[in-house]
C-alpha cells in the first residue's frame, strides 16, 4: 500500500512536508466520508420513500431538534479543526527563522536564476545544504511565474514588480524536481529544473567555487559596486547637507514622508525608491532623485537592496 502511495505522492523532503500531507489526507478523508454518506442516504431515501401508488399521501414530518443540532455542530467542529490546523501550518510555512540562509531568485521567460550569499549563481538548478533553513527572496522580470518544489510542499507565485518570500528546511539529500506552476508563455513547460540537496561540507566547497576559477561577487559586494558605479554615493552620504538621506541604519527603520505619514523601509519600499523615486518622498528632502527604471535589472535591484540592508547590519 505504501509503495502504491509513493508512486503518486512526491517524497517528503522538507521538515513541514509530512505536516502538510497529514492535513491534506484529513481533508480528503472528511470529503470522502461525507460524499459516500450523502450518496448512500440519497439512494436509501429514494428507495425508502418512493411513491408506491398514485393516491398515496406521505405522512406528516416532524422536527427532530437533536438531529438539527447534530448536523449543525458536527460540521462546525470539523470546519474549526480544519481552519486552526491550516492556519497553524500556514504560519509555520510562511515565517522563516531568523538564521535562514537567503538565496535570491529571479524568474524570467523561461528560466530560474538563483544567486547564493557567496555570489555563486545557478540557472534552473538550486544547490542547498541539508538541515539548514533556506529563505528564497523572489521576483520576476516579465510575467507571473510560480516556484514549485513538490517534494518540499512549497509553492509561491513570483510576481513582477514585487518580492515574494518562501522558505523550507530540506531534510533529505538528493535531487528534487523544480517547476514553474503558473502558465507563463509558449515555453512554460520547459521552465523547470532541480533542487540539489547536499551535505554541509559539499555545499561549502561548492559555494566557495572550489570547482571553478570564475571570480564571484556576493550580492552585497555586487550591490556596493553598482551603488558606486551609478553615482548613488554622491547624494547618499553621511555628510551634513547631503541631497539624499543617509542609508546606514535605513533598512527596517521607520521613514517619515513629506505627506506626514510613515512607512517601513523594507524591500518593497527600497525597490520602489530606486525605480519610482517620486512615489514616496522622504521628509526634509527634495524630489530630485532620478529613476533607474530600465537601467538596472531586477537582479541588480536585489543586489542594491542587499547592500543597503548590510549597512544596517554593521
Amino acid at each position: 500500500m505504501m509503495n502504491l502511495l509513493a508512486s503518486f505522492i512526491p517524497a517528503q523532503a522538507s521538515h513541514f512536508a509530512a505536516d502538510i500531507d497529514r492535513l491534506y489526507f484529513f481533508l480528503i478523508g472528511v470529503s470522502m466520508f461525507f460524499t459516500i454518506l450523502i450518496g448512500m442516504l440519497v439512494i436509501y431515501f429514494v428507495i425508502r420513500f418512493r411513491r408506491r401508488s398514485d393516491d398515496e399521501r406521505p405522512a406528516p414530518t416532524k422536527d427532530i431538534v437533536a438531529l438539527e443540532i447534530g448536523w449543525t455542530i458536527i460540521p462546525l467542529v470539523l470546519v474549526i479543526i480544519m481552519f486552526v490546523w491550516g492556519a497553524a501550518l500556514f504560519y509555520k510555512q510562511w515565517r522563516p527563522p531568523a538564521d535562514a540562509m537567503e538565496i535570491l531568485v529571479t524568474g524570467k521567460k523561461w528560466m530560474w536564476k538563483m544567486q547564493h550569499p557567496s555570489g555563486r549563481s545557478e540557472i534552473n538548478d538550486l544547490t542547498v545544504p541539508v538541515g539548514r533553513p533556506i529563505r528564497l527572496t523572489m521576483t520576476s522580470e516579465d510575467v507571473i511565474h510560480s516556484f514549485f518544489v513538490p517534494a518540499f510542499r512549497t509553492k509561491a507565485d513570483v510576481v513582477p514588480g514585487r518580492y515574494t518570500s518562501s522558505w523550507f528546511l530540506p531534510t533529505e539529500k538528493g535531487s528534487f524536481h523544480l517547476f514553474c506552476a503558473e502558465y507563463c508563455g509558449a515555453e512554460h513547460s520547459l521552465m523547470k529544473g532541480w533542487v540539489h540537496v547536499v551535505s554541509e561540507e559539499e555545499y561549502e566547497a561548492w559555494a566557495r567555487g572550489d570547482d571553478t576559477d570564475v571570480a564571484m561577487l556576493t550580492p552585497v559586494e555586487a550591490g556596493q559596486r553598482l551603488f558606486n558605479e551609478l553615482g548613488c554615493v554622491v547624494c547618499h552620504n553621511p555628510a551634513s547637507g547631503a541631497m539624499g538621506p543617509h542609508l546606514a541604519g535605513l533598512f527596517g527603520s521607520e521613514v517619515r514622508l513629506n505627506t506626514g505619514r510613515s512607512v517601513i523601509a523594507d524591500e518593497e519600499y527600497i525597490r520602489e525608491s530606486i525605480l519610482e523615486p517620486m512615489a514616496k518622498i522622504t521628509e526634509g528632502y527634495q524630489p530630485i532623485m532620478p529613476t533607474y527604471k530600465g537601467q538596472v535589472s531586477e537582479t541588480q535591484v536585489m543586489h542594491l537592496i542587499a547592500y543597503i540592508r548590510s549597512l544596517s547590519e554593521e
